[in-house]
C-alpha cells in the first residue's frame, strides 16, 4: 500500500512540473508574439507595426483566407540601411576594406596599387558623399584580392577584430553593434511566429556572415544569409577548374582572388528563387537596389504580400539624408511600398548611450 501511495505521489508530482513547463512555455510564447510587447520600440501609430500586426495576425491563422502555410512564410531583409547602420559615413563592407589597405599593419605594404586606388576612393567618397562610378565592383575585385588565401573562418575572425572598432560617428558604439534594434525588434517578432528569415544583402556573403556571427539578438544560421559572392578555391588547386580538381586531405576551402558577382538589384531577384526556392510574401529594404526584391515579393504572389521601405529621414540619431528619404517616400507611394520612418516610427535606434556626434 506504502509503495503504490509514493507511486501515486511520484506520478502526480511528474504530472504538476510537465503542466508548469507547459505553462511556462506557452506564456512565454505568447509574450513573444504579443505585438504590444514585441514592438514596443515602434510608436503606436507606425506604419509598418499596424500593417503587420494585422498581416502576421492573419497570416497565422488557418480560418482566415490571408492564411500562409508555414514553409511559405518567408521574409527577406537587405542589410545595410535596413537592420544595420548604412552609412558611418560608409558601408560596413567598404569601411573594412578601407581598413585593411590603409591601416592594417600586416597587410598595407602588400597592397596592390589597385587596391590603393579603391581604398582611397572609399575614404574620399566618405568625406564628400559624392557617389563614384563603378566603385561598387571595384570594391568586389578589391575585397577578393585583399583577402586572398583567407580561409571563410580566417576571413570571419578577422572581422571580429574589426568589429570591435569604436563608430566613428557615434559615442558609445561599436562598429560589429551598429543594428537598428527596432528591427531586430521585426525580425523576432516573424520568427515567433514561424515567418523564415533571410538576409539578402548586396555587401558580400562571408562578410556579412561575419556581421551577424555570435550575435545573440539574432537566430539566423549561415544559410540564410545570402550576398555577393567571391570565388573559393581549394588550397592547392591553383588555376586548374573546379571541373577538373579534386579536394584532398592537404587542401582547405580559401578565398580565390576573384570577384563573381554583386548582390544588388535584379541579382537579388535570382539570388532568392536560386537559394530560397519560394517566392517571399515580405520584404525590407532602403534603397532601389531592393527594389527589385520588393517588386518580386508583391507581384503575382499566391499568398498576401507587404514590401516595406525605411527612409532615413533622421538627422538627429543618425546619418540621415533627407533627400534621399523624400525620393523613397516617393517611390514608396508610387510602388505601393509601405514607408518606414526612422525619425517618426521609432522610439530609439541604436539604445541608451549611443549617441551621435
Amino acid at each position: 500500500m506504502k509503495t503504490m501511495k509514493n507511486t501515486i505521489k511520484k506520478a502526480f508530482t511528474v504530472l504538476i512540473i510537465a503542466v508548469s513547463m507547459l505553462l511556462v512555455v506557452s506564456c512565454a510564447t505568447n509574450a513573444a508574439q504579443d505585438p504590444d510587447k514585441a514592438l514596443n520600440l515602434w510608436t503606436e501609430n507606425a506604419p509598418l507595426k499596424t500593417a503587420l500586426v494585422e498581416f502576421v495576425k492573419n497570416a497565422t491563422d488557418k480560418s482566415n483566407p490571408g492564411f500562409i502555410p508555414v514553409e511559405r512564410r518567408i521574409a527577406v531583409f537587405d542589410m545595410d540601411g535596413t537592420i544595420l547602420c548604412e552609412t558611418d559615413r560608409d558601408y560596413f563592407d567598404h569601411t573594412l576594406l578601407a581598413y585593411r589597405v590603409t591601416e592594417d599593419p600586416s597587410y598595407i605594404y602588400r597592397a596592390s596599387a589597385f587596391e590603393k586606388d579603391v581604398a582611397n576612393q572609399i575614404i574620399e567618397k566618405s568625406k564628400t558623399s559624392s557617389p563614384v562610378s563603378g566603385l561598387d565592383i571595384d570594391h568586389g575585385k578589391a575585397v577578393a584580392t585583399a583577402f586572398k588565401g583567407m580561409t571563410p573562418d580566417q576571413f570571419i575572425d578577422y572581422i571580429q577584430v574589426f568589429k570591435e572598432l569604436p563608430m566613428p560617428g557615434y559615442e558609445g558604439m561599436k562598429r560589429g553593434d551598429s543594428f537598428y534594434l527596432p528591427m531586430i525588434q521585426v525580425i523576432d517578432y516573424l520568427q515567433a511566429n514561424d515567418f523564415t528569415v533571410y538576409i539578402v544583402s548586396g555587401t558580400d556573403r562571408l562578410i556579412s556572415r561575419a556581421i551577424f556571427y555570435n550575435n545573440d539578438a539574432f537566430n539566423l544560421q549561415p544559410k540564410q544569409i545570402i550576398g555577393s559572392d567571391v570565388l573559393l578555391v581549394a588550397t592547392n588547386q591553383g588555376s586548374t577548374d573546379g571541373l577538373q580538381y579534386t579536394y584532398t586531405d592537404k587542401d582547405q576551402v580559401v578565398i580565390g582572388g576573384q570577384f563573381l558577382i554583386k548582390n544588388l538589384k535584379m541579382n537579388k531577384v535570382t539570388a532568392i528563387v536560386r537559394e530560397i526556392g519560394y517566392q517571399p510574401v515580405l520584404s525590407f529594404g532602403n534603397t532601389t537596389g531592393d527594389a527589385a526584391m520588393a517588386m518580386y515579393t508583391i507581384t503575382n504572389n499566391p499568398y498576401p504580400s507587404l514590401a516595406f521601405m525605411l527612409c532615413c529621414d533622421d538627422l538627429v540619431r543618425e546619418n540621415g539624408n533627407l533627400q534621399k528619404a523624400d525620393d523613397m517616400y516617393s517611390l514608396c507611394s508610387q510602388f505601393n511600398w509601405i514607408p518606414v520612418s526612422m525619425k517618426n516610427d521609432w522610439k530609439t535606434i541604436y539604445g541608451d548611450g549611443v549617441v551621435r556626434r
